[in-house]
């Protein structure tokens, strides 16, 4: 199973950097433009909880768009989420996002298993293009949440 790790160091206090993560109505903010992402539901977001079901359109490549519907099995506040997917484009998505503490400002780390629809056709047909498509889309979320938070904020 590919699994897929990021660790960034995010210049803001633990409170300001899990309020903008743990609210999904950010992700479109840190998404590349490309994927055209939209929440479909809830409408408005409310803030995260365990169970919470999220609805929402993407556009993983330009010719396939797609109905995502993903659950957040976990919620640690100010430490870890985790959601799943229910219905969508993966066999498998399973993403931890982890937050921790740090003099500098607040260490957050990405961990995503995932597998292919299709079994080993899946991943011969579509692993490597697949593994790209994740990988550039957390340097995007790099270069834009450094954009965000360029400077140590308290919080």
């Amino acid at each position: 199973m590919p699994v897929f790790q990021k660790t960034q160091l995010v210049n803001a206090g633990l409170e300001t950097c899990w309020n903008f993560f743990s609210n999904p109505a950010n992700l479109s903010r840190i998404t590349p433009p490309e994927m055209d992402f939209r929440i479909l539901f809830p409408d408005p977001v409310p803030v995260m909880y365990a169970g919470m079901i999220i609805r929402y359109k993407v556009r993983p490549f330009p010719f396939m768009k797609v109905t995502w519907i993903t659950e957040i099995t976990q919620v640690k506040e100010k430490h870890f989420f985790i959601d799943t997917q229910v219905s969508g484009p993966y066999r498998l998505w399973h993403h931890q996002h982890l937050f921790r503490a740090t003099p500098d400002g607040v260490e957050m780390t990405d961990i995503v298993n995932y597998e292919l629809p299709f079994g080993f056709i899946g991943k011969l047909l579509a692993g490597r293009m697949v593994k790209r498509k994740v990988e550039a889309i957390f340097k995007h979320r790099t270069k834009v949440i450094s954009r965000l938070f360029p400077e140590r904020m308290s919080g």
